[in-house]
């Protein structure tokens, strides 16, 4: 049974569910940055999902790769999975600009989160189920 690890309920805002993945938005508005988290058990490293669900990941990560770079243009959009904290498989799809404040360098433990107000959570939100044809709720 799928259980989202509790650090990344707690760091997140939820923005549907894809076929295989949740989809959440990391709650620190320095950074647009979405998370997928395939919903599957047990699931640590890529190489633990069959051919197909990682075919399916990889459309998945794909699909939200473009929806960010629909809703940021200007963006260079930094994929990857680290698992150093969170064992569970979750992928950051993180929109970088050179004006952020982390830039050039990475953003893990750069600076404290500084959380989206409720309008602007929403917003967002609602823009990338849009983009990625959520429907609310999902």
């Amino acid at each position: 049974m799928f259980n989202l690890d509790p650090r990344l309920a707690g760091d997140t805002l939820l923005v549907g569910e894809l076929p295989l993945c949740r989809v959440l938005l990391m709650n620190d508005a320095q950074y647009p940055w979405l998370i997928l988290v395939p919903r599957l058990a047990d699931v640590v490293e890529l190489t633990d999902l069959s051919d197909t669900d990682y075919q399916r990941y990889c459309a998945e990560s794909r699909a939200v790769a473009k929806a960010m770079l629909e809703v940021y243009p200007d963006a260079k959009l930094n994929i990857a999975a680290l698992g150093n904290v969170v064992s569970q498989l979750h992928i950051h799809h993180v929109a970088r600009f050179n004006n952020d404040a982390a830039w050039p360098g990475p953003i893990w433990g750069k600076h404290p989160a500084i959380p989206y107000d409720p309008e602007q959570a929403n917003a967002l939100v609602k823009q990338f189920q849009t983009q990625l044809s959520i429907k609310e709720g999902s």
